[in-house]
């Protein structure tokens, strides 16, 4: 691989994180993840399958490390009793760069089966998909086309919703005003939980 072919990727994958479209529903997102966990208690359960579930898991994590209490749910595995960790005052955040993924339309029908209201958030390459036209909110990725030489492999696509989901875990933390402190409680281990005391104690000294 030329250095030429390996700075084309970078740009293509950059030019798509700059491309993703922004809106006021990012706001409105946040506010619905703050209303759902924050206020009445209950837990954001994301979901995907393939890459984009691995995908999914990482932002439940990092919302977990944040402040925000999170669960991956396999939409596999949901149908064979894990969907019993789905409760009242929970909110689903799907991720399916189709927004067609079988998978997740029976998850959602089989969520609204044990909680009838239960809102979710998708993110997809569709916003005219079977799944965003029932979602409660739909952020759009912009359709980026994967820099897979087959254009095939989820690529572009995770990147942007990576990053999709970056915004949204810095959104929530600003609006909870998640600190250096709460971090260090939820952080224990590792350069980061160093590195968090450490913040922690500059903010109890200020």
């Amino acid at each position: 691989m030329m250095t030429n072919d390996i700075r084309s990727i970078i740009e293509q994958e950059a030019d798509a994180v700059r491309n993703i479209p922004i809106s006021e529903r990012y706001a409105e997102a946040v506010d619905l993840i703050v209303k759902h966990v924050h206020k009445q208690g209950g837990t954001l359960i994301t979901a995907g399958m393939g890459k984009a579930g691995q995908i999914a898991m990482n932002m439940a994590t990092t919302f977990s490390s944040t402040g925000t209490p999170a669960f991956f749910l396999h939409p596999g595995e949901a149908q064979h009793g894990d969907l019993g960790i789905v409760r009242r005052n929970d909110l689903l955040l799907l991720v399916s760069n189709s927004g067609k993924t079988l998978e997740l339309i029976e998850l959602v029908d089989l969520a609204r089966g044990l909680v009838p209201d239960i809102p979710f958030i998708l993110i997809t390459s569709d916003p005219q998909s079977e799944l965003a036209r029932r979602a409660t909110l739909c952020l759009p990725t912009g359709a980026p086309r994967e820099v897979c030489s087959l254009g095939l492999t989820p690529t572009t696509s995770t990147t942007v919703m990576t990053v999709i989901g970056d915004v949204l875990v810095v959104g929530t933390m600003d609006r909870i005003g998640f600190t250096s402190t709460d971090y260090a409680k939820r952080h224990h281990g590792g350069y980061l939980g160093s590195k968090s005391r450490q913040l922690s104690g500059k903010e109890a000294g200020a």
